[in-house]
């Protein structure tokens, strides 16, 4: 039996309140991340399955004014490819939340001074190399130059503090972890280490292969001192570090081998309109049906609700009867 939606907010039945929404705008990518997709790419969306823009906005005004949402990540997919990013962005800035971008920067020299006066706040963006030999082995593509200059444009726009997300892959760049360090304290970009996630489209992740955070901190700490940081963690997923005293930090994103799962305040909608209440969930709840039949804005809120009531207490990647969700990350959007 579904519980009732007894409140406005986003509580979990652990007490979690979910107020950092990520919107998957586009399936689609314009890379090809080895421990993301294969080479040839997957079977995107259908047009016609993928929300509008009006679909979107209605959507997260909905979770802003009446579910307590008070941070709005856009994410893919690549969201650059998005046509209408800027206007969706525009739109989300008016309500009166934090927004922000995930993105694999291709395209962002160019978008990123548009998207600054749309009110975008900042950038994440997913960049695993700075050799260009080991980026195009990873991405599947030449196009390193592109993921610089976006980076440096985003930090021209103001769109910061710009966030670097890297994943370390046993034998194909996990060598590199200091290098990537240097070469952001020196540029200005906070990065982030994410152990690989069990969220590739080939289901060929293994915990054997991944390198963990005790590794990379291992790695880090042969040529840096490292600190915790002070400031308070809270929902953040990144365990921080000061670099040499600061004030450059360093995160670590543990998701697998130290989960945060206690702490989450995430909740996901897809780009075709389900509603994820954690990113290794084998479930989903349709809004873009209702929202097509007419319902109406209290009882497309009710839907989200009961979605979020019942979030699972973890992700259960340490327990052997832990299934890989059906989608991988680019159709669900980080």
């Amino acid at each position: 039996m579904q519980p009732a939606p007894s409140s406005g907010r986003l509580v979990d039945r652990f007490g979690r309140v979910a107020t950092d929404l990520r919107v998957s705008l586009t399936d689609r990518c314009n890379l090809r991340c080895s421990y993301c997709m294969p080479a040839e790419g997957l079977d995107w969306l259908p047009g016609e399955q993928v929300l509008t823009d009006d679909e979107v906005v209605r959507l997260v005004t909905i979770g802003v004014e009446r579910l307590g949402i008070r941070e709005v990540r856009f994410t893919g997919g690549e969201p650059l490819v998005r046509r209408g990013l800027v206007d969706i962005v525009a739109r989300t800035h008016a309500l009166g939340v934090e927004t922000s971008l995930t993105t694999n920067a291709l395209g962002l020299s160019r978008m990123a001074p548009a998207l600054a006066a749309a009110g975008l706040d900042r950038v994440n963006v997913s960049l695993d190399s700075i050799r260009p030999e080991s980026f195009a082995a990873i991405t599947r593509r030449d196009r390193l130059h592109d993921v610089l200059d976006g980076l440096r444009a985003a930090q021209s726009a103001g769109l910061g503090p710009v966030k670097v997300n890297a994943v370390l892959l046993r034998g194909v760049n996990d060598d590199q972890a200091p290098e990537l360090l240097r070469w952001a304290v020196e540029e200005g970009y906070q990065l982030r280490f994410i152990e690989q996630m069990p969220l590739d489209a080939q289901h060929g992740w293994s915990r054997e292969a991944m390198v963990t955070a005790d590794e990379i901190f291992e790695r880090l700490s042969a040529e840096f001192t490292l600190a915790p940081a002070e400031e308070p963690r809270g929902s953040a997923p990144a365990e921080l570090f000061t670099v040499d005293g600061g004030p450059a930090t360093v995160g670590v994103i543990a998701s697998v081998t130290r989960p945060f799962c206690g702490d989450c305040d995430r909740v996901r909608l897809t780009a075709d309109g389900q509603i994820r209440n954690c990113l290794f969930a084998r479930e989903e709840s349709d809004l873009r049906a209702a929202l097509r039949s007419g319902a109406s804005d209290d009882e497309l809120a009710d839907r989200w609700v009961i979605a979020m009531a019942g979030k699972r207490a973890g992700h259960g990647i340490d327990d052997p009867t832990f299934l890989q969700p059906d989608r991988p990350m680019s159709a669900i959007g980080g």
